[in-house]
């Protein structure tokens, strides 16, 4: 709770759509564990797993407790969520139907869902963020999560996704300042170093009480008017921080836009020394990859 992730919320809005749903809990600092043990559900099983400080490098961690998850789980399809990623319940019939019509199609290993990035605030929308991930796939001990757990690979290899219309909804950018800035202090800590052995976190000592204070970019935001989970409501309507400043320029003649698109997909003319990373489930990124929230509890 010590970082405003809405893990109840991401927890809750998957429980109507699975059999059992497993958590691994690390080293909490704070009361995580007893709320999760509050949401007193059947279906929920935790398992206690330090985290390894020598794993740290890359964010490397986070996929092996997503695989330790993973290898507890029972059923035909795992359903994958991390703690500030919520689904909405108009989609359920939609990945229930995913489920249902892929089972029988041995060539598809997982399904990949649309994301739906939200900056600052609840109605602010980032469209820059990664488009798809996978968040379901089979019950094959040879899927694997890789990389720092945003997406998954199978003997190396990318996965064969059936792409859903379902959504997911990232709030890793929406919490009060404060809450932001340590939230984003302690997620450096999993990156301590990148893939070549260079250090690249150069706050990884810091205090998280005197970290600096954080700012969104919402140069390329747009505004949001759909509906959101209606498990998110309670924490929609408690929401007391102000607003960043926010100017919507359409993204057509937003030049900041268009210079994180081009960026993103020609990452070798803005800087050589980044280079197209296949995150193994058919979206792809530039170098180094994009965040996937750390969490005090990971589930599959």
């Amino acid at each position: 709770m010590r970082f405003g992730y809405p893990f109840v919320e991401s927890i809750k809005s998957v429980l109507p759509l699975v059999d059992r749903f497993v958590i691994q809990v690390g080293d909490c600092s704070d009361n995580s564990l007893e709320v999760l043990k509050a949401i007193d559900d059947p279906k929920i099983d935790i398992e206690i797993t330090p985290w390894d400080p020598e794993m740290r490098k890359a964010g490397e961690v986070l996929a092996y407790q997503t695989n330790l998850a993973m290898d507890r789980c029972d059923g035909d399809w795992l359903f994958y969520i991390q703690a500030d990623e919520v689904i909405h319940e108009d989609d359920y019939p939609t990945i229930r139907q995913a489920m249902e019509e892929n089972w029988h199609k041995p060539w598809v290993d997982g399904i990949r869902f649309r994301y739906l990035h939200f900056r600052g605030d609840y109605d602010i929308q980032d469209p820059l963020g990664y488009r798809r991930q996978i968040r379901i796939v089979r019950n094959d001990p040879q899927i694997r999560s890789v990389g720092d757990a945003c997406g998954f690979g199978k003997n190396g290899q990318r996965l064969r996704a059936y792409q859903s219309n379902a959504r997911v909804f990232h709030y890793g950018y929406v919490r009060p300042p404060k809450e932001m800035s340590e939230k984003a202090a302690q997620f450096q800590q999993f990156y301590i170093y990148d893939k070549e052995g260079n250090q690249i976190n150069i706050i990884k000592d810091r205090p998280l009480d005197v970290v600096d204070e954080f700012t969104c970019d919402m140069q390329c935001c747009v505004p949001y008017r759909g509906s959101h989970p209606a498990l998110m409501a309670e924490r929609i309507s408690a929401k007391d921080w102000e607003t960043p400043e926010f100017k919507y320029v359409p993204l057509w003649r937003n030049k900041t836009w268009w210079h994180g698109r081009l960026k993103k997909f020609l990452p070798q003319v803005f800087n050589p020394m980044h280079a197209r990373v296949d995150t193994s489930d058919g979206s792809e990124t530039s170098s180094p990859k994009p965040h996937a929230s750390p969490t005090q509890s990971r589930a599959a």
